[in-house]
C-alpha cells in the first residue's frame, strides 16, 4: 500500500472498518380499515421484551452536524419532523415513548423511526457476521409481530416489508455504516466512491415495479433499485428529503478527532443474504482502496441522473457518460474499481472478491445468471412467470402487490422464502446459528463490551447508546471502537465486567483499550 505510506498515512485495511446496517420496515395493519403507523410501529417494538436496556443516550446523536463544515441551521426534513412530534403530542406521546428505543441483548438497536419500525445490527468487524446479525434481525421481528398478534387476538394481522418504497411516492431506507479513520477526508470519499455507489446497483438492487420521483411517478415497467428514484442530490445531510448518494452526516458514535462514520442511505433493502454481504463487502473494499490512493477512479458527469437512468434501463445495461467525455457501462465502473484493490489480505475478503469477478463475468454474459443471488432479477423472474399466468399487462396493480409480496418477512407469505427454501437464492447463514445472534452479541468490536456492561449494571444505568454509556448520577464512560482486540481478549474482558462488583472497576479496562488502539495506530 505504497500510496498510504506516501502520504503519511498509517495502515488501515478493509478488516479494520467497523460496520452495521440500519433497517426500516414498511408495517400494515390487515384486521382493521384505518391504522396508525406510528402507534402500531410503537407497539411492536415495545412488545419485544428480550432487552438489556431500554433508554437511549439521544445526547450523543446530532444529524445537523455535516463532513463539509459546521452544522447545518436548519435541515430540508425540518419541517416534516416537527409535523411529527405534533402528531406525536396530539397522540399523548414524548419523543422518546415514541420512539421506544430497545438496546437488544445482542447488541442491536430497535425501535419505531417516525412511522417504521427499525433495527440496527450491532456494529461488526466480519462482513458474514454482519449478515448474521441482519438475518438475526428478521427472526427478531417475527417474534416481535407473534407476540404483538397475540395481545391484538389476531393472528396474521400485522405485515412487515423489507423494501424501500409505498408504491405512492414514499421511501424508507436500508442504511449503511463505515468508521473510518478521521484523516480520511469527506471530500476523498464521495469523489472516489459516488460513481462506485452508483454502478453497484447491478450488483446490489432490489428490483421496483413502477417508477417514482418527480420524473417518473406513475409510470409502469419494471426497475432495477428501489431507491434510485429518490436520490435528489450527489452530498447532503438530509436523510428524508433532498436524499443524497453520500450522506454528509458528521456523527461518529467514537473519538471525533480520530474517526469518522460514513452513512450510506443509498443502498436498497436486500433480501439476499449474498447481496447484503457484497453490498457492504465490496463498499468496505473500495474504501480501504481509497483510504491508500484517494484519487478518484471513476468520476461521473452527474451522477444522481446516472443512477436513475441505470435503474430504469433494461437490465441496467446503458452508457452513461463520465466527467472527462468517455462513456462507461455499469458493469464497466465497477470492474475499474475491483482493478483497484490491492492488499486484499483476509479469507474474507478474497472471498468477496471472487464473487465480485464472477458475478460481473454472470452479468455481463447474461443477467439472468444471477438469479440465484440478486433480488432484481430473481424477482423479475417471478413477475414475468405471474403476469404469463394471471395475464397481467404493464401497469396492472397486480404486479406491484407481487413486488410487495416479495419482501414481506412472514415466511407463509412472502415470495422470497420459498425461494430460499428451495436453494434456488443462495443462503450464506446457517439455520442454527441465527437464534444464537438473537440474544447474543459479535465476539469482536464494542458491542460485546457494551452488551456486558448493560447486562451487569443495568439497573445503575441512566441512558446509553452506540459508543456513550450514563450512569445514575450522571457519570459517563466513551467505549473505543475495539478494533484491535481479538475474540479470545474480548471474551476475558466480558469475563472481568460480569464479576464486577461496581462500575469503578469499568475504567481500567477502557483505558487499556483505548491506549492499545492508539499504540497500534502509530505503529
Amino acid at each position: 500500500m505504497g500510496g498510504a505510506e506516501s502520504r503519511g498515512r498509517r495502515e488501515f485495511p478493509p478488516g479494520k472498518i467497523l460496520c452495521g446496517i440500519e433497517t426500516e420496515f414498511g408495517i400494515i395493519r390487515r384486521d382493521v380499515e384505518e391504522s396508525d403507523p406510528v402507534v402500531e410501529s410503537m407497539e411492536l417494538v415495545r412488545s419485544f421484551r428480550e432487552t438489556s436496556f431500554g433508554t437511549w443516550a439521544y445526547e450523543e446523536e446530532d444529524p445537523r452536524a455535516d463532513a463539509r463544515g459546521g452544522r447545518a441551521d436548519r435541515l430540508a426534513q425540518d419541517e416534516e419532523e416537527e409535523a411529527f412530534v405534533r402528531s406525536d403530542l396530539k397522540r399523548g406521546f414524548s419523543f422518546r415513548e415514541s420512539k421506544s428505543d430497545r438496546i437488544l441483548k445482542n447488541g442491536a438497536r430497535f425501535y419505531n423511526d417516525h412511522t417504521h419500525p427499525e433495527y440496527s445490527t450491532p456494529e461488526c468487524l466480519s462482513i458474514r457476521e454482519l449478515v448474521v446479525f441482519d438475518r438475526a434481525g428478521t427472526e427478531i421481528l417475527r417474534e416481535a409481530i407473534r407476540l404483538r398478534e397475540s395481545v391484538l387476538g389476531s393472528p396474521g394481522a400485522l405485515g412487515l416489508y423489507r423494501n424501500n418504497t409505498d408504491f405512492h411516492g414514499h421511501s424508507y431506507g436500508c442504511h449503511e455504516n463505515y468508521l473510518l479513520p478521521r484523516e480520511m477526508s469527506f471530500d476523498e470519499i464521495v469523489r472516489g466512491l459516488t460513481a462506485f455507489l452508483v454502478a453497484r446497483i447491478i450488483l446490489t438492487g432490489a428490483g421496483k415495479v413502477g417508477q417514482e420521483g418527480e420524473d417518473g411517478l406513475g409510470k409502469s415497467g419494471y426497475q432495477i433499485s428501489q431507491r434510485a428514484d429518490f436520490m435528489e442530490v450527489r452530498t447532503g445531510v438530509d436523510t428524508m428529503q433532498r436524499r443524497p448518494l453520500v450522506n454528509s452526516r458528521d456523527e461518529p458514535h467514537a473519538d471525533r478527532n480520530r474517526y469518522r462514520r460514513l452513512h450510506l442511505i443509498v443502498g436498497d433493502a436486500n433480501m439476499s443474504e449474498w447481496q447484503t454481504a457484497m453490498k457492504v463487502g465490496m463498499t468496505r473494499l473500495v474504501l480501504g482502496s481509497l483510504y491508500a490512493r484517494p484519487e478518484p477512479v471513476v468520476e461521473l458527469e452527474d451522477p444522481v441522473r446516472t443512477i436513475r437512468e441505470i435503474s430504469r434501463a433494461q437490465n441496467g445495461r446503458v452508457s452513461v457518460r463520465c466527467r472527462n467525455g468517455r462513456t462507461m457501462t455499469a458493469d464497466e465502473i465497477l470492474s475499474c474499481y475491483r482493478e483497484r484493490l490491492d492488499g486484499i489480505l483476509t479469507e474474507e475478503d478474497r472471498w468477496i472478491v471472487a464473487e465480485w469477478d464472477q458475478a460481473l463475468q454472470d452479468y455481463q454474459a447474461d443477467p439472468h445468471r444471477l438469479r440465484d443471488r440478486v433480488d432484481w432479477v430473481a424477482k423479475s423472474e417471478l413477475l414475468e412467470w405471474a403476469a404469463q399466468e394471471m395475464s397481467l399487462v404493464p401497469g396492472d396493480p397486480g404486479l406491484q402487490s407481487l413486488d410487495l409480496a416479495y419482501h414481506d418477512i412472514d415466511p407463509q407469505e412472502g415470495l422470497f422464502w420459498p425461494l430460499e427454501e428451495e436453494g434456488r437464492i443462495r443462503r450464506l447463514t446457517r439455520p442454527e446459528e441465527v437464534p444464537f445472534a438473537m440474544s447474543k452479541p459479535p465476539g469482536r468490536g464494542r458491542a460485546p463490551i457494551r452488551a456486558a456492561i448493560l447486562a451487569r449494571f443495568g439497573e445503575r444505568i441512566q441512558e446509553a447508546g452506540w459508543e456513550r454509556i450514563v450512569f445514575s448520577g450522571g457519570r459517563a464512560i466513551d467505549l473505543p471502537p475495539c478494533l484491535e482486540a481479538d475474540e479470545g481478549e474480548v471474551a476475558r474482558l466480558v469475563g472481568r465486567i460480569a464479576a464486577m462488583e461496581n462500575p469503578e472497576g469499568l475504567e481500567p479496562i477502557v483505558r487499556a483499550l483505548e491506549e492499545k488502539g492508539e499504540r497500534n495506530g502509530r505503529s
